[in-house]
């Protein structure tokens, strides 16, 4: 089930992050200020299941464009369609907040998130040399025009990211 991410969720949202990105990833703070601004410019949703947050993901939107800041799954659930749903209603959200391109950046050693973007239509329009830190990891920046439909079906699920890897506005992914 997806649904709004809230402060509540932060404890749970913070372990999954810590996981996932190591020292890459986002503080309580960072995280807190994300969500203070939903819903004028922000989006942040998390997938549960019995009570248990399985992922996460949060979407910019300003004017015509958004930009999809985090999507993160725990990898116990990898390849079972989360990433993919979680991608879905952030296209969604930004198309009905009247975007018409959505970006994001992610890892250039992060496969899987990729494979999940370029199948939701997501194409590669540049490389931020560095981007990620402290690793100092390479960032593909990636864009997706809002008219163009969306992947018939269920599809993703064997590409679901664990860890998508696309944070912008200063954040920064493992």
């Amino acid at each position: 089930m997806l649904r709004p991410m809230t402060l509540a969720d932060l404890d749970s949202v913070l372990v999954l992050e810590l996981a996932l990105f190591g020292a890459e990833a986002w503080s309580r703070q960072m995280l807190a200020g994300e969500l203070s601004q939903q819903p004028d410019s922000r989006y942040y949703l998390v997938a549960e299941e019995a009570g248990t947050i399985l992922g996460y993901a949060g979407l910019l939107a300003a004017g015509e464009q958004a930009d999809v800041l985090t999507l993160a799954v725990n990898s116990a659930h990898w390849g079972q369609g989360v990433g993919s749903e979680l991608l879905r209603q952030l296209l969604a959200e930004a198309a009905r907040r009247g975007c018409t391109e959505v970006f994001l950046e992610v890892r250039a050693d992060n496969d899987r998130a990729q494979r999940l973007y370029r199948w939701w239509g997501f194409d590669q329009i540049g490389v931020r040399r560095g981007y990620y830190q402290p690793s100092g990891t390479d960032a593909i920046v990636m864009r997706r025009a809002l008219s163009r439909p969306a992947p018939a079906g269920p599809g993703g699920r064997d590409a679901a990211a664990g860890h998508a890897g696309d944070r912008g506005a200063g954040g920064s992914v493992a």
